[in-house]
């Protein structure tokens, strides 16, 4: 099998590695790719939001299957052009990718399959923000309706904050705080049937404690020892089955990863945003745990196919990811920094690192975006991964890099900020 992905950071990465171990899988090209992606598959130039220029590209080089990382090109349609010229792809339609491009639709879908998540109210003036905040009281929740790419949420106790990220935006949805901690679970569907991956949970602010404005992730951790037994299924049984059966009624199967974050709160498991593909950098300790074929599962659910293969299987132990972003990250971003020591961590086998803003000039391995790249490493519980991944991270630097410090660190399953919203 040859198989295409789609998209440029650090969950393509992941992918393509986890793609490259399936012995099913013959050849991993990638486009546009990065250089840590280089390493395991061919790279391919293409306007990754062309769905034309990607169909043509997967036709050229033969692809049997294509995985569209990114949210973005989903929403825009490109795997709809990808299925129209006849290739077998893993992510959803258009239609089904606005689970994430819209957060009202997002919330018309859960309230139509009753699907327990925070109360809501969609604005679109100053007025009608300020009523909602009133409405639903601190801590105050507003969410860009529009992809922001993951950093669209203010979370804050200050009511003019939160008027003023609202300002920022064209419409938003207002919701109740959901209190408890946060987790994502993946689920592989194929418009029917869902495949769960383990739970993982990330940490979005930029600061330690989880103080500062939202990133787009800056580590990540699987397992969650402390969630409760059965909360997968829970999940599968009152979330993801009645969506999937929900999507399936409005015409618009969702095929490809739905990615369900939630909240753990005192009356169960309730879903704060679906987002339409996998996470990251939740993603990433995820697929370091996956032992069953990545791609022959990837390729089922394209297929609708899924009841036909066996459900995942993860190695025991854990793995962790730590986000290394670039200076002014998550304002902002230095590019063109020189990346150092990277090199000694290539003879580790269980560590490795995982490039999403990185690119190759006559200077050497240089940033080129936000979030640099991650350390991910494996261990034999959270605390032994944990210490490797640190480790690799003293083995790395370039001017101005910032990472926390406090990625799964004790006690896990704390919620984020916690002592901040007062």
């Amino acid at each position: 099998m040859r198989v295409l992905v789609v998209g440029t950071g650090g969950r393509e990465h992941a992918l393509a590695l986890a793609l490259s171990h399936d012995a099913a899988v013959t050849e991993v090209h990638a486009a546009p790719g990065n250089p840590g992606i280089g390493e395991v598959a061919a790279l391919h130039p293409v306007d990754l939001m062309d769905g034309t220029a990607v169909a043509a590209l997967a036709t050229s080089i033969g692809a049997d299957l294509v995985v569209v990382g990114p949210e973005a090109p989903l929403v825009a349609g490109v795997a709809d052009d990808v299925r129209d010229a006849g290739i077998a792809v893993f992510g959803p339609s258009r239609a089904a990718a606005l689970l994430e491009g819209s957060k009202t639709f997002s919330k018309e879908v859960m309230a139509a399959a009753g699907v327990p998540t925070a109360g809501s109210r969609t604005c679109t003036t100053p007025e009608e923000v300020a009523a909602a905040l009133d409405a639903f009281g601190a801590p105050y929740v507003v969410k860009d309706d529009a992809l922001a790419a993951g950093k669209g949420v203010a979370v804050t106790t200050d009511r003019a904050e939160a008027l003023a990220h609202a300002a920022g935006c064209d419409r938003v949805v207002v919701e109740e705080f959901l209190d408890g901690p946060e987790f994502s679970l993946f689920v592989v569907c194929d418009g029917t049937v869902g495949r769960p991956l383990l739970p993982a949970q990330d940490f979005k602010r930029i600061f330690d404690g989880g103080r500062g404005p939202n990133t787009g992730g800056m580590g990540s951790y699987a397992p969650l020892t402390w969630l409760p037994d059965g909360i997968v299924d829970t999940v599968m049984a009152e979330v993801v089955g009645p969506t999937l059966a929900e999507m399936q009624q409005r015409g618009a199967p969702f095929v490809g990863c739905l990615y369900v974050g939630l909240a753990l709160t005192a009356s169960g498991p309730k879903v704060i945003e679906f987002n339409c593909r996998f996470g990251d950098p939740d993603v990433q300790p995820v697929l370091a745990l996956l032992t069953s074929p990545f791609g022959t599962l990837l390729r089922a659910a394209a297929d609708g196919d899924l009841s036909t293969v066996p459900a995942p299987t993860f190695a025991d132990g854990a793995a962790v990811s730590v986000v290394m972003a670039s200076a002014g990250y998550p304002e902002g971003s230095s590019t063109g920094d020189v990346i150092v020591g990277t090199e000694t961590l290539a003879v580790e086998t269980d560590v490795d690192v995982i490039h999403a803003g990185t690119a190759r000039t006559d200077a050497g391995l240089v940033t080129a975006g936000g979030r640099v790249l991650a350390v991910r490493a494996t261990g034999s519980d959270v605390a032994d991964a944990r210490a490797k991944a640190y480790e690799g991270i003293s083995s790395i630097s370039f001017p101005g890099a910032q990472w926390r410090r406090d990625i799964a660190a004790e006690p896990l399953g704390v919620v984020e900020g916690a002592a901040s919203r007062g």
